[in-house]
């Protein structure tokens, strides 16, 4: 008696294929699975057990035998206790072998029989149609999760019983119709609008120029300037996600378990903002089986690090390749996995210790020694990696109480989606979309400097001592500049501003 049920492991962001067979045979009582089963899917003997006996069916009092096949592939999670439980069901000729041959199942099993959601249902209904599998099964929980899958039929259940009696030609389950996985308005659906900010129009300058060309930004300012208000709006001038974007986004979402029944798609563009205590294993990512860390979270969207000097040396180090490369690759003995990892990065830090340096109204009471050793906890091969850095002044009650109408999110966005079709335009045959993203090789072929935009930039490199690195960043920064202005040609007026966003260089050879 041996049958074959289909489902699915997550490895990174994407399914691999698995085959459950079981195969029950006469000997002494045993319940063995075998092709590199962690713990949590060796625990799935007992809700097995206990499932299909409280389901009203005898659970055999034979040898059952497992295999998870392919046998090389480690095999993490839950979701195998519904097709190891159908499985020995088919062994038992309870279900035909020929009606179940064609599903891709996964699911929890409660020791009731009631079937619980579980994580990376997306990448599972995106293998099934990868593999050209018709039908699959899911908890009922994470149908509308997987129904934004197209050309497959997505079956939900809340119960073993269910799965049973469909299968013998009963009750049906309910099955998901796909829906359209279109991005959003970018976030202005959560209440959030750059109309809400007074004054602050060199910061919204510089926020306009990092969004167009997808740059990292660090705004250093005083305690209460407003650097968290306008980090937590960039998201709703950003061009709306595509359907790609948005399922390679809600695949890191599922594989994390950030999806609920409500929010099974990810249509804004994510914005996350961890604390400054967080390990390089949350940020980066990691664990015994590796998960996607924040980096990884923030993919496509945004990533705010508050207090950037606050963060521990070797999780701000630990940025350094992901912000380079656009990936993260957390490597184990037995295998290394990969994570997406192209975000934004916008940091915002206080000019010293204690937030006043340079403040009008108040004192600083820093030393020059206490204020060097603050700053220099970000070391200079990361600055290199952030191409704006821009100081956000206090707001004036002045400016507070003025009537005056300030720009909303929605009239920036709409000179930031002109900007990236340029872009897109440019890079139509290339892997990258954005000025922010250029290699050496490509800033040669797309950055035009004139004659007098590149004396300056040479005066600059040898005043302020800057890397080849921010040499490469000043010019990707003023590429997006002559974009906002329709120019083809980088000009003087262009670089002088993007020199003027980098203060942090400038002011260390002061």
């Amino acid at each position: 008696m041996i049958s074959k049920i289909i489902t699915a492991t997550i490895y990174g962001i994407d399914g691999i294929k698995i085959d459950v067979e079981v195969d029950i045979s006469l000997g002494l009582p045993a319940f063995n699975i075998v092709g590199l089963p962690e713990t949590s899917v060796k625990e799935s003997k007992e809700r097995v057990r206990s499932a299909i006996k409280n389901a009203g069916f005898e659970f055999p009092n034979d040898r059952i035998t497992i295999n998870l096949a392919p046998a090389d592939v480690r095999k993490e999670g839950s979701s195998f206790d519904l097709p190891i439980a159908l499985g020995i069901l088919t062994a038992l000729n309870i279900i035909k072998k020929d009606t179940i041959s064609n599903f891709l199942i996964a699911g929890e099993l409660s020791l009731d029989g009631r079937i619980k959601s579980v994580r990376g249902i997306l990448p599972t209904a995106i293998l099934a149609r990868k593999e050209k599998i018709a039908n699959i099964i899911v908890p009922h929980e994470n149908g509308r999760e997987a129904s934004v899958v197209q050309d497959i039929k997505i079956f939900g259940a809340k119960h073993l019983l269910e799965i049973v009696h469909f299968f013998k030609g009963g009750e049906s389950l309910e099955e998901f119709r796909t829906v359209n996985a279109q991005g959003e308005d970018g976030g202005t659906g959560t209440g959030l609008n750059f109309s809400d900010i007074k004054g602050q129009a060199q910061t919204k300058r510089a926020i306009e120029i990092a969004v167009s060309g997808s740059h990292n930004l660090l705004m250093i300012g005083p305690p209460g300037s407003g650097k968290t208000m306008l980090a937590r709006r960039i998201p709703t001038i950003m061009p709306p996600l595509s359907y790609d974007e948005a399922i390679e986004t809600t695949k890191i979402h599922s594989i994390a378990g950030l999806l609920s029944a409500s929010k099974f798609l990810v249509l804004n563009r994510p914005f996350r903002a961890p604390h400054h205590t967080i390990s390089d294993a949350g940020l980066i990512g990691g664990g015994h089986v590796p998960k996607p860390g924040e980096v990884s979270l923030a993919h496509n969207g945004v990533l705010f690090l508050d207090e950037f000097p606050e963060f521990k040396r070797n999780v701000l180090e630990a940025l350094r390749q992901p912000l380079e490369d656009g990936d993260v690759t957390v490597s184990r003995v037995t295998h290394a996995i990969t994570f997406p990892a192209r975000f934004m990065l916008i940091a915002a830090m206080n000019p010293c210790p204690c937030g006043y340096w340079g403040d009008s109204r108040r004192s600083c009471t820093c030393t020059g020694s206490q204020i060097h050793r603050y700053r220099s906890r970000i070391s200079g091969p990361l600055l290199d990696r952030i191409d704006l850095h821009v100081e956000v002044p206090p707001v004036t009650i002045r400016e507070l109480s003025l009537d005056k109408e300030e720009e909303s999110s929605y009239e920036i966005r709409d000179r930031v989606v002109q900007a990236r079709q340029t872009q897109e335009q440019r890079f139509a045959e290339k892997k990258i979309y954005a000025n922010g993203q250029m290699s050496a090789r490509m800033i040669k072929k797309y950055c035009h400097l004139t004659e007098n935009g590149r004396n300056i930039l040479e005066k600059a490199v040898e005043k302020f001592g800057l890397s080849p690195r921010a040499y490469h960043r000043i010019i990707r920064v003023a590429r997006t500049i002559a974009d906002m202005e329709k120019e083809h040609h980088v000009s003087e007026s262009h670089i002088a501003e993007a020199i003027q966003y980098r203060v942090l260089d400038k002011r260390l050879t002061l």
